[in-house]
């Protein structure tokens, strides 16, 4: 018999299920890829019946593959994607699943501005509103469609719907919540004079209790121990916020550590005694009962390498070699002191402007796929930067980081951070640290390990390690500040286009 931990991983697509043993190894891996809808421009929601399918197909094959007594799996974690918005109706039935891919909601960001919002809401969460910000969403839903507000009895993030279909809890956690704006910080809880600021202040009975992310959220029913093959009674925990839980399962869990997440959001952290205090920094999470991570983070990154795969790589392409490997294959083949287009990767808008639209810049004939390619690994990368950049500005302080995520996968894109950045760069050893973090909590829920520091020190390792090579720094820099003035000079063109995206929706 042995003692092993289930950790699940919802992402904005995929759900994996994953078991570990106390060292951090895998037994059994299981995934399955969900399927996003866009109703409308800027709605992406998903079907949550499908999301809770997948979830037990996952569990179930994950059993079968490891070849243990589900018995000895003895407590469970989920990490999912946060902010979006996923609801139950008022008897605990799927509602609605927005994912926070959404952009509908730009244009009550627009209007907030306008109107001081940002401060308002700020001065309680130390955070501001954006368009799949949870809280954002909610209120677009309350204005736009009061049908379907009507029907909402619960408001929960995403791993929180996967833990309630697991248990029949009713329940969140902090750093989910703090996550998206919802919680009063430093006090770590819900609070009115919030709500109010949000324009949702009758919608405090909508949010579930919210518990610490390693504590007990409920046990596995007998109904779904049927369908899954877990036993009933095994514990699950509350769960966490999936940057939190990436961080953690990457092995960042000191003060002063830094975690970059290449996946399908750019998200860029540092954990902190105290909060940061400064309205640049996109958004505050806590850690622990203690600690915090400042995160600056936009749906910016690996995801741009999905797109660009799925729409005019994978059609044809011999299914025997992945895809993405000769990408990678493709961007080492190119020079980087020689010449490349700039790309913006902003295909599902920027931080800083929800209109903002992906491109390339400077392309000429001479220029092959293989440019291309690296010019989107840089411009991914060069985003990254500047939210690193944002960070230090704010006083955050670090002098390595540790990769995870899709991107830390390819064999070039780590240099390209290591040299963007300046900094070394580490490659966690899980390439599964999401599910992973979430298994060290749960460890840490059920006694096994004292705190996150002595489950990351027990469970995670370290993979490859890069340094920046000091004689390209000029070349990325030169590059960089080009990216930037692209930036700014398009600003007004993607305001332009604005109205004609409206439009399209309206008539959709």
């Amino acid at each position: 018999m042995g003692t092993y931990i289930l950790g699940l991983d919802a992402g904005n697509t995929v759900i994996k299920a994953i078991i570990f043993d106390l060292s951090g190894r895998e037994l059994a891996l299981a995934a399955r890829d969900g399927h996003s809808c866009m109703p409308k421009p800027g709605h992406v929601e998903r079907d949550l019946d499908e999301l809770w399918r997948n979830a037990v197909a996952v569990i179930g094959e994950c059993i079968d593959q490891a070849g243990i007594d589900p018995s000895e799996i003895v407590a469970i974690g989920c990490a999912g994607h946060g902010n979006g918005l996923y609801a139950l109706d008022r008897d605990g039935a799927p509602l609605v699943g927005i994912q926070s891919l959404d952009t509908r909601a730009v244009g009550i960001v627009d209007e907030w501005a306008r109107h001081d919002v940002g401060e308002r809401t700020y001065v309680h969460c130390l955070q501001k509103p954006w368009a799949a910000q949870t809280p954002t969403l909610l209120a677009w839903i309350k204005r736009h469609a009061p049908e379907l507000f009507s029907r909402i009895g619960t408001v929960f993030l995403c791993k929180d719907f996967v833990v309630n279909r697991l248990t029949g809890a009713r329940s969140t956690d902090t750093s989910d919540m703090s996550g998206c704006g919802l919680l009063q910080m430093p006090g770590r809880r819900y609070d009115h004079d919030l709500l109010a600021a949000y324009g949702l202040g009758d919608c405090m009975e909508l949010l579930p209790p919210v518990l610490e992310s390693a504590e007990i959220a409920g046990h596995v029913t007998p109904e779904v121990a049927a369908l899954t093959g877990l036993r009933a009674g095994t514990p699950v925990v509350a769960g966490l916020f999936d940057v939190v839980a990436s961080a953690v399962g990457s092995g960042v869990t000191r003060t002063g550590a830094a975690s970059i997440i290449a996946g399908t959001w750019s998200v860029n952290q540092v954990i902190t005694d105290e909060p940061i205090r400064d309205p640049s920094i996109f958004m505050l999470s806590t850690f622990d009962p203690s600690r915090y991570l400042a995160i600056e983070s936009s749906a910016t990154s690996a995801a741009n390498l999905e797109w660009i795969v799925r729409e005019f790589l994978e059609h044809g392409h011999d299914a025997s070699a992945s895809p993405f490997e000769l990408c990678s294959e493709l961007v080492a083949s190119v020079d980087p002191n020689s010449d490349i287009p700039i790309y913006h990767p902003f295909l599902y808008g920027s931080q800083q402007n929800g209109h903002a639209r992906a491109g390339f810049y400077g392309i000429a004939g001479w220029h092959t796929r293989a440019h291309m390619l690296r010019a989107l690994f840089e411009g991914v990368a060069f985003e990254h930067r500047r939210h690193v950049e944002t960070l230090r500005k704010a006083g955050a302080v670090f002098d390595e980081v540790i990769l995870s995520g899709g991107g830390s996968r390819s064999a070039i894109w780590p240099q390209i951070f290591a040299d963007v950045l300046g900094v070394p760069v580490t490659v966690a050893r899980s390439r599964e640290t999401g599910a992973l973090g979430a298994a060290i909590a749960a460890a840490s829920g059920v006694g096994i390990f004292a705190d996150y520091s002595a489950g990351a020190t027990a469970m995670t390792a370290a993979a490859r390690h890069y340094t920046p090579n000091g004689a390209i720094a000029p070349v990325y820099s030169r590059r960089y500040r080009l990216y930037g003035e692209i930036n700014q000079a398009m600003t007004p063109i993607w305001q332009r286009i604005a109205p004609e995206q409206a439009s399209g929706q309206a008539q959709s």
